[in-house]
């Protein structure tokens, strides 16, 4: 005789604390389907030109058809040449041969004026054989020329994200530095992290005793120091740095004061240096670094430090063992969004700091408005997530740091 299992009152129970977990998502289901679409989208489809990036393939039909035919890894033979030449006359057809000329240029610098040279000679002789199109074009005869042309001939690539890191292919299955005069990014990088750790440490340096001070004072006095903290951070981050590229100048405020306060005997160049730029963004980031402390200093009782005096502790004992530990999560909290933030700074190294103070954001800017290279802007500005998320994990994992569980 068979048996019907009765549900039991722990399978009712566990049933709707099931339902109950999911009505939550349910509601913001709307919200978060918004975000994927309007926000994480845009950028998976802009990350993905740092790999995917079809217009070699595109441009070239009949040469892939025959370098596919050619066994030869060096200059290839007079048939890949015929294919070439009439894959550059239809690509002038149809407009497309000056992205190929402007893609082939970015993986050999200097070879645009070639491609548009051979292929104004496709196109007023059909028949041009492969010692014409080298003398028209010397890259063609060289076996660099036609190992990038084979390699890009592949849709997905790992070019761009190997040129965010100054490598590129040097044979089959190795990989070596860029030559020198090309290796730009590492140090780009290594700039960014540098600006944004020296005014991290400078923010925490003016924001730790101004929180503490906040904490001590009076509430209505407190309110309006906190008031002062919060009117620029309200401010447009363009008009502040508008206002110290007055400040800064050589016959501005800040030199005034100093030359006033004897620190200097002379004048000194502020606006497009690097104090200048370390000057302005420590400013503008101080509330970011300021409020995290103070929300978590304001958390302490003052009758744990009382006590701890109380039993016989020095001051700084106190300080290290008591007070420290317990706010170290805002000093972290502040320092990890300020250092985040730093990473990303455009307009104040734009304005203030100089040709040598560029950060990879102006790097990426410049990619994607003025040269139209959305790959290599992929590419670093996936290097940059990258990093970013990185430091976040290590901070959240390691530190236990929790950005979404402070105050």
């Amino acid at each position: 005789m068979s048996s019907i299992a009765m549900p039991t009152p722990k399978t009712w129970i566990s049933a709707r604390d099931h339902s109950d977990s999911l009505r939550p998502l349910a509601l913001a289901a709307p919200l978060l389907l918004l975000l994927l679409f309007s926000f994480g989208a845009p950028i998976v489809a802009l990350l993905s030109r740092a790999v995917y990036e079809p217009t070699i393939a595109n441009a070239l039909p009949h040469t892939i058809a025959a370098l596919r035919q050619d066994s030869g890894a060096g200059v290839p033979d007079e048939t890949v040449f015929r294919a070439f030449a009439t894959d550059l006359k239809d690509g002038q057809a149809a407009g497309t041969v000056y992205e190929l000329a402007k893609n082939l240029n970015t993986r050999l610098p200097g070879v645009r004026s070639q491609v548009l040279r051979v292929t104004r000679l496709a196109a007023q002789d059909p028949a041009a054989t492969k010692e014409a199109m080298i003398k028209a074009a010397p890259m063609l005869g060289e076996e660099k020329s036609w190992s990038a042309i084979r390699a890009g001939t592949n849709r997905f690539t790992s070019f761009f994200l190997l040129s965010a890191f100054d490598l590129r292919w040097t044979g089959q299955w190795t990989i070596g530095t860029v030559p020198a005069d090309q290796a730009v990014f590492l140090r780009v990088f290594g700039r960014t992290f540098l600006i944004a750790t020296l005014v991290t440490l400078a923010t925490l340096a003016l924001a730790f005793p101004l929180a503490y001070l906040m904490t001590n004072l009076r509430p209505a006095i407190a309110s309006i120091v906190l008031v002062l903290v919060l009117l620029p951070f309200w401010t447009s981050i363009l008009v502040r740095t508008a206002a110290w590229t007055v400040i800064l100048q050589k016959y501005g405020i800040l030199n005034d004061l100093m030359l006033w306060l004897g620190v200097t005997s002379d004048r000194i160049e502020l606006m497009y240096s690097r104090t200048g730029l370390i000057i302005a963004m420590t400013h503008i980031q101080l509330p970011f670094t300021l409020l995290p402390i103070y929300s978590v200093m304001r958390s302490v009782q003052p009758s744990q430090l009382r006590a701890a005096q109380s039993l016989g502790g020095r001051p700084f004992t106190v300080f290290r063992r008591i007070y420290l530990p317990q706010v170290m999560p805002g000093v972290l909290a502040g320092c990890l969004l300020t250092f985040i933030l730093c990473l990303g700074y455009y307009i104040t190294p734009v304005l203030i700091g100089g040709a040598s103070d560029q950060l990879i954001s102006n790097f990426i800017a410049n990619y994607v408005n003025a040269e139209l290279n959305w790959e290599m802007a992929a590419a670093l500005s996936f290097v940059l997530l990258a990093s970013t998320l990185g430091l976040y994990i290590t901070m959240t994992r390691y530190l236990g740091l929790d950005l979404f569980k402070m105050g």
